[in-house]
Order: structure tokens, then C-alpha cells, then sequence
């Protein structure tokens, strides 16, 4: 009897901010890789979460909401949504119930010239089906297919879990055969470090209003594992002295709320006691300024 052939690929979710991608990667891949909150361009960089089978291997890539951009970190933002569309194996384009169809048509029109050069099948999820009807649902399917019409298009609710089992089985049905390109028992490319700066931006994103998230950056200067206990030391970047106060609050409250919650998130993440000390530094217009964004792991070219 012949070995079962091995499946593999890289299957990119791409779209515009605010539908539901980092919902479905996390579902998907059946850990919480990606932080989730309700504002816009939670998800920064182009995260990898992967599943492994005895036969398969999907390579799942959560990429930053697609977005014209204001300053230089917002354009690596948009390189990795935009890099995602020419290594992808299978290209997931997600959608929502509430956006307009026409909302971004610069990426659209890019997504469809990627499907076409490089003959990858493309998803189009519509997501969020549960807030809308089924009349206005399948008037949505018709426009999109207009649009798209190489599509298969997936009615899902990420939330919920709604049709992502069959999901699952398309996309596992349309990976390549090949060999796996990472270990078997890897569930990301990320080191350790990025989840703790991402589970402490996230609390930022969840406590603070209005700029204060989108001017913060998160470093990690120390991460030391001993046996019983993970000693974090991080830094938290603002660009203005006005916003370093209103991080810290009142008696250095504010700060205290967010390394509690982020500390008990982060030793559930890596099952061990974590001991985290969290400072915060001005580094005036860091969104611009080339070296800082490298060193936080973004790409400018």
C-alpha cells in the first residue's frame, strides 16, 4: 500500500480592517495567535499560525487590514498585505456584511491581478452573516461575483465558528501536494517575545482611547526563562511626553492595569509564572523613522 501523498501551502487572509480576519486566523488555527480588539489596524505585522495533520501542513498568515497610508509604518502595514497576495498557495479574501463593496477598490483591483498571474485559488468570506438577512446576503454574493468573478465565495460567522469547519476542508482540499516547510510541531514562525509585545499592545488598544494605541510601539529588553518563572523587562514607546503621561495615569495606575491583565495573559500563553516590568519612553515620530520600525521587525522595502 503507497504512502498517502502530504499537503501543504501557505493560505494568506488579506482584507480591509475591521472584518474579522484575526477572528478567523485564531479559529482556524485553534490557538489565539493573533491579538483581537474592535479598533482599526489592531494587527500590525504579517503573523504566521500553523497546522499540522500526519498529511498536511496549512501555513496560515494573518496580514495587517489594507489601508492608504499616512506615515512610513502604515506602509509596511500595507507591504505585508501586499506580499501575501504573490506567496500565497490559497488566497483568502475577507469580507464583511457591513462593508461597502467598493470600499477599497486599489486592493481589490491588486488582489484580483495576483489571483490571475499566479493561478492561486482565491475564498472570497463573507463574514459576519449573522448580522444580515438571507435576501441581502445572497445580494452581496451576486455583487461580489461581479466583481470577483474567479471567487468561490464562503459564507462564514468567525465569531461564532459558523461554517469554518467547511472552511477547513476546502482549503485543506485545495493545498498543494509538498513536503512541510516547517516542523511538525511548530505553531508559528513568531519568536516568544513578539506574543508578550503583542498581548501588551493589546491591552493598550483595549484601555486607552483615540490616538494614544496607534502612537504606541512595544519592545521587549529582557526575557529570561528559569525554571519555575519568565523574567520580562519591556518598553513601551510614545512619541510625545503627553502621551507617556496618560499611559502611565494617575499614580502610575493606568500602567499598573495594563501590566496586571497583560502579565496574567501572557503567563496563561506560555503556562509559567511571569514576573514583567513595563517603562515607557518618548522616541519622538517613531512611526517615521527607519531604524526604529526595523528594529520592531517592520519592512520598508
Amino acid at each position: 500500500m503507497t504512502d498517502k501523498k502530504h499537503k501543504s501551502g501557505f493560505v494568506n487572509i488579506v482584507g480591509n480592517p475591521n472584518v474579522g480576519k484575526s477572528t478567523l486566523m485564531n479559529r482556524l488555527v485553534g490557538e489565539r495567535i493573533s491579538i483581537i480588539t474592535a479598533k482599526a489596524q489592531t494587527t500590525r505585522h504579517r503573523i504566521i499560525g500553523i497546522v499540522n495533520t500526519e498529511s498536511m501542513q496549512a501555513v496560515y498568515s494573518d496580514t495587517p487590514g489594507a489601508l492608504q497610508p499616512n506615515y512610513k509604518l502604515q506602509e509596511s502595514m500595507l507591504n505585508f498585505s501586499e506580499s501575501a497576495l504573490d506567496d500565497a498557495d490559497v488566497l483568502l479574501y475577507v469580507t464583511d456584511v457591513i462593508e461597502t463593496i467598493d470600499k477599497n477598490e486599489r486592493f481589490i483591483s491588486k488582489v484580483k491581478n495576483a489571483v490571475e498571474r499566479n493561478a492561486v485559488p482565491l475564498l472570497l468570506l463573507i463574514n459576519k452573516i449573522d448580522l444580515t438577512t438571507q435576501a441581502k446576503l445572497e445580494e452581496a454574493a451576486r455583487a461580489w461575483t461581479d466583481i470577483l468573478p474567479m471567487a468561490e465565495i464562503i459564507p462564514i460567522a468567525a465569531l461564532s465558528g459558523f461554517n469554518v469547519d467547511n472552511l477547513k476542508k476546502r482549503i485543506e482540499a485545495l493545498l498543494p501536494d509538498s513536503p512541510p516547510y516547517f516542523d511538525k510541531d511548530a505553531l508559528t514562525d513568531k519568536p516568544a517575545r513578539f506574543f508578550v509585545t503583542e498581548i501588551i499592545r493589546e491591552k493598550i488598544l483595549l484601555y486607552y482611547q483615540k490616538e494614544i494605541p496607534y502612537a504606541v510601539e512595544v519592545g521587549v529588553e529582557l526575557f529570561k526563562e528559569e525554571e519555575a518563572l519568565i523574567r520580562i523587562k519591556t518598553l513601551i514607546i510614545v512619541e510625545r511626553d503627553s502621551q507617556k503621561g496618560i499611559i502611565i495615569g494617575n499614580k502610575g495606575q493606568a500602567l499598573k492595569k495594563v501590566g496586571s491583565t497583560a502579565r496574567k495573559d501572557i503567563e496563561r500563553f506560555f503556562g509559567k509564572k511571569v514576573f514583567l516590568e513595563i517603562f515607557v519612553k518618548v522616541e519622538k515620530d517613531w512611526r517615521n523613522r527607519d531604524a526604529l520600525l526595523k528594529s520592531f521587525g517592520y519592512r520598508l522595502d
